[in-house]
């Protein structure tokens, strides 16, 4: 192709990436406004490409290279800011956004630990109440888990140290199941949130009562300390998030129902973002860490309760000072 078809045919597009790019560089556009800007510069890039490979002369390559070095520049600095966001949202806004949310945390966090707990010192005080909550065939499996005697902590017999990766993967798929089903079932009137942090609950409590109960509790409750303080509080966030959805749907005041429920998904699904975060760490926590057998139940206690120091100081006080814009 002759370089004046070639600069006949895509001046426009260079002409309008120009115009965009002076706009960026003033700051006049946001770089959310600017969706296509991405496909936009690899269109550039290509186009000069082709030029040096066809040998176009300089007077059409060097003011393309310009232009392909002020893009770069601009998507640099761009992605920079989206990196700046995230941070922002984990350091300050996630917990800025729990704490804002107070009264759905309080009561999903008063459903979950409430029935763990409740339910965990009945089946200590009344131990065949676990067959009536959990199969025989579950309790079982359960208890050689955290046999002392086999030394599995918190491992299949089958699983080896090994496995740790496959294992922290099934973790992170198996969490966020449940982060969703509890999350996702509060626009059932909040019902259904409701509903699963009651039945988590129970499930957990039945299990740390009955193994408690049998002896087993020192392998169990030095297993589940350290990640359970992100893994708990996460389950009672995704359950704060669907009680907020149930919320709007019951009481949506002066809105319509579907603005109603437009804004609170808006502020649910951040609150989502955080648990995912939560989930993963302690998914990592509970495959690299929980399962070591090597330190004392006594050191797996004091890092435990420093973890659950650290979220717990992590959502009270992170984000309570605001920073100006840059």
């Amino acid at each position: 192709m002759k370089q004046s078809l070639f600069e006949s045919r895509h001046q426009p597009d260079w002409d309008q990436f120009a115009q965009r790019l002076d706009l960026l560089e003033r700051g006049k556009v946001d770089a959310n406004d600017c969706t296509s800007f991405p496909m936009d510069y690899r269109r550039l890039c290509q186009h000069l490409a082709l030029a040096q490979e066809r040998g176009y002369s300089s007077y059409l390559i060097d003011p393309l290279q310009q232009l392909v070095l002020r893009g770069h520049q601009q998507l640099y600095r761009h992605h920079s800011r989206i990196g700046a966001r995230l941070l922002a949202f984990v350091l300050a806004d996630f917990p800025r956004l729990v704490r804002e949310q107070w009264p759905f945390v309080l009561v999903s966090s008063l459903l979950f630990f409430g029935s763990l707990v409740g339910i965990g010192l009945l089946v200590y005080l009344f131990p065949e109440l676990i067959y009536s909550l959990i199969p025989v065939e579950q309790v079982s499996a359960m208890q050689s888990m955290y046999d002392p005697v086999a030394g599995h902590l918190g491992r299949a017999a089958e699983r080896a140290a090994s496995d740790d990766w496959v294992m922290f993967g099934y973790y992170i798929m198996h969490n966020i199941g449940i982060a969703f089903q509890t999350y996702a079932s509060g626009l059932l009137l909040g019902l259904g949130s409701v509903f699963f942090l009651f039945f988590n609950g129970l499930m957990i409590g039945a299990v740390a009562g009955h193994l408690t109960h049998i002896g087993y509790g020192e392998n169990f409750w030095s297993f589940v300390i350290a990640h359970g303080a992100f893994e708990l509080s996460a389950i009672a966030l995704a359950g704060a998030a669907g009680l907020q959805l149930g919320w709007a749907l019951i009481a949506p005041g002066r809105l319509p129902r579907g603005e109603a429920l437009r804004l609170a998904a808006h502020k649910s699904v951040l609150m989502i973002c955080g648990v995912m975060l939560f989930l993963l760490i302690a998914a990592f926590i509970e495959a690299y860490w929980s399962s070591r057998t090597g330190p004392a139940p006594l050191i797996k206690y004091l890092v435990g309760a420093a973890l659950w120091g650290v979220v717990a100081i992590y959502l009270i006080f992170a984000g309570r000072t605001r920073h100006a814009p840059e």
